[in-house]
């Protein structure tokens, strides 16, 4: 992956992410063990990132495409460990909860000055040099270089200060116990699933020089993904960029391509697998073609399916049931029988003081115990009822209720993502009506005297960008680890477009700067992408305020749920034609029919005092009514 080059203290994201180039070496990354009753202890000295009053990184040395980050955590240990530091994977960002190890500058027992980099890290926002603190030697490398995913805080090297205690850093320091926690979680992980799921026992110790593909981490917000489909089979020649799969994100369907030539010996994670845990093993790749025959014998890859559980209640034996007659009936079974035609009276009743209850009707349907009463065909009210079923038929109410879905992996993260705002955002909401013949005129207007053609949504764009711009109190984000607002310095707009897979939020950015018709290019374009599913990780991800329009469905107007972590997004209705009183140039008022258009901005409170949300819809109704004001 390119380093990105930075122009300011704030990191962001390398456009070189759009294609998935992920790989992780095996073995399984290690982690500096403790021995078991030694009064090994640890004493974490501050973080040397930066003083608390300066900025996230100091400056950038050296290469201006790379950022060089100093820390070190000293241990002191007994006589069985000599005095040594031990280097952890550092927080390089706010987001950053793992990283990549991309390359070691130093091998193990070589001299370190104050300020060598001893490697360079891969995270989520850029590639950084990674600064020794201290001179020394490089005792131990715990995190091999290629490792992927290596969470924050986890040890990835040891260093001493004399050179003689090299050789008292035990040789058996490895990951074993990290490897089998992750092994752990994804195992429980895989078992919770209810699709079908792979075991993959991999014994390196008889595997011949390989690398182990993982399912990469494509999104912030990805920990899971899907295998759509494999562009190369097992036994296939790789050269370097090809794409060996396609994977299903949260957010778009990826390629994932391969870093290194070789041949893709075994798969280990078949085509169609879904939900995917970030950092499982996916397929194992070799460099001679005469290793792919013992990968395929040394790796065993158990499938099973979860069992699921019976539909069918199993009734407790011992349960008290009262006698056939009852003396009431509760709501619910009185629907059931009456929809099944049962005779009640062969019904036993469980339920206090003699009540049938929905349980009993249910019951006794599953069981077949049940006798029926002949109902008059005119009085058949819906032709799903038990009477109308074949003789013998064991359906139940549930399989005539509901049909099962799928789900796509981005649906899944639309519906957490909406239940987290509804539950975790103050919503406040502002509505207003605002007259649409001028944007209708002046889009006319465009379309017969420069043969421009632009949709009203995007027009639309353009008026809330201009009204961010001239209220940038709205144009902002709370920042709940500070408690308070965060001003954005741009004004980036986010499109809610509707796909197969799911809503997408491609992003119009310095909308305020860009004319009308540029915005309408844009748009196209994006949104052809999103319904293709091809977005790229900077086309989605960001964006300060959000635009939903349904003005071309019957819509006159609704509520938007704020897309996090945004502070505000506008629900846009259809335009309806009203008759209201207008003044004529004499002075009188006459009737008159006005094309207007239901607005609604859903905004953070925490954010959007009645000020901030009143002057911003003052705003948008003044770009409606003059729409010249967009021209400045």
């Amino acid at each position: 992956m390119a380093l990105s080059r930075l122009r300011h203290p704030v990191i962001s994201r390398a456009s070189s992410l759009i294609r998935a180039r992920f790989l992780s070496l095996s073995p399984a990354h290690s982690f500096l063990n403790r021995p078991r009753g030694s009064d090994t202890g640890l004493e974490f000295s501050e973080t040397l990132l930066r003083p608390a009053s300066s900025p996230l990184f100091n400056g950038i040395y050296g290469d201006s495409s790379k950022i060089k980050v100093k820390m070190g955590i000293r241990s002191f240990s007994s006589s069985e460990i000599p005095e040594h530091t031990v280097l952890q994977m550092p927080a390089l960002s706010p987001t950053m909860s793992q990283g990549n190890i991309v390359k070691w500058m130093k091998k193990e027992g070589d001299k370190i000055e104050v300020g060598d980099v001893l490697c360079e890290i891969e995270t989520d926002k850029a590639t950084v040099e990674f600064e020794s603190l201290e001179e020394g030697f490089l005792a131990k490398i715990l995190v091999p270089e290629g490792s992927k995913d290596v969470s924050v805080g986890q040890p990835i090297a040891v260093t001493v200060e004399d050179q003689d205690d090299i050789g008292s850093i035990p040789a058996t320091v490895s990951g074993t116990g990290a490897a089998d926690k992750t092994s752990t979680d994804l195992a429980a992980k895989r078992e919770d699933n209810t699709q079908e799921a792979s075991s993959v026992n991999i014994n390196t110790s008889d595997l011949p020089p390989h690398i182990v593909l993982e399912m990469p981490a494509l999104s912030p917000t990805m920990n899971q993904g899907n295998l759509s489909k494999w562009t190369k089979k097992e036994g296939d020649k790789i050269e370097v960029g090809d794409v060996i799969c396609e994977i299903e994100t949260d957010k778009a369907t990826l390629e994932f391509e391969c870093l290194e030539e070789g041949f893709l010996a075994k798969i280990l994670a078949p085509e169609g697998s879904r939900d995917v845990a970030v950092g499982q093993p996916i397929a194992i790749t070799v460099e001679d073609s005469n290793d792919i025959e013992a990968v395929r014998t040394s790796v065993s890859t158990d499938v099973r399916t979860k069992d699921e559980k019976p539909a069918q209640q199993v009734e407790k034996k011992g349960v008290k049931t009262h006698k056939t007659s009852f003396n009431r009936i509760s709501p619910a079974a009185r629907m059931l029988i009456s929809e099944h035609g049962l005779d009640a009276s062969s019904i036993a009743s469980s339920g206090p003081r003699g009540t049938l209850l929905k349980g009993d009707v249910l019951a006794a349907i599953k069981s077949g115990k049940v006798s029926k009463v002949s109902v008059p065909k005119e009085k058949t009210s819906s032709p799903q009822t038990s009477s109308s079923l074949p003789a013998g038929s064991k359906s139940t109410v549930q399989d005539v209720a509901y049909e099962d879905l799928p789900n796509s992996q981005i649906r899944k993260v639309i519906a957490t993502r909406l239940l987290e705002s509804k539950q975790s955002t103050p919503h406040l909401y502002l509505s207003t009506d605002v007259i649409l013949d001028p944007l209708l005129l002046f889009r006319k207007e465009l379309k017969a005297k420069y043969d421009v053609k632009v949709s009203v949504n995007d027009i639309v764009i353009k008026a809330v960008a201009i009204a961010l711009r001239n209220v940038p109190e709205a144009n902002a984000y709370w920042d709940a680890s500070k408690g308070e607002t965060v001003l954005c310095d741009s004004v980036d707009i986010s499109i809610a477009v509707a796909t197969e897979k799911g809503l997408m939020t491609p992003i119009v950015r310095n909308a305020d700067q860009k004319s009308i018709s540029s915005i309408s290019l844009e748009v196209k374009e994006l949104a052809e992408k999103a319904r293709a599913g091809k977005l790229k990780p900077n086309e989605f991800q960001g964006g300060t305020f959000s635009i939903s329009n349904l003005g071309m469905y019957p819509v006159d107007k609704f509520c938007a749920i704020i897309n996090p972590p945004q502070a505000g997004i506008l629900a846009v209705g259809r335009g309806n034609q009203v008759v209201e009183p207008a003044t004529g140039d004499d002075g009188i008022e006459k009737p008159a029919v006005v094309t207007k258009m239901n607005v609604t901005l859903s905004a953070d409170h925490r954010v959007f005092d009645g000020k901030v949300g009143g002057a911003f819809v003052a705003a948008l109704r003044s770009n409606f009514n003059d729409i010249r004001r967009l021209l400045l």
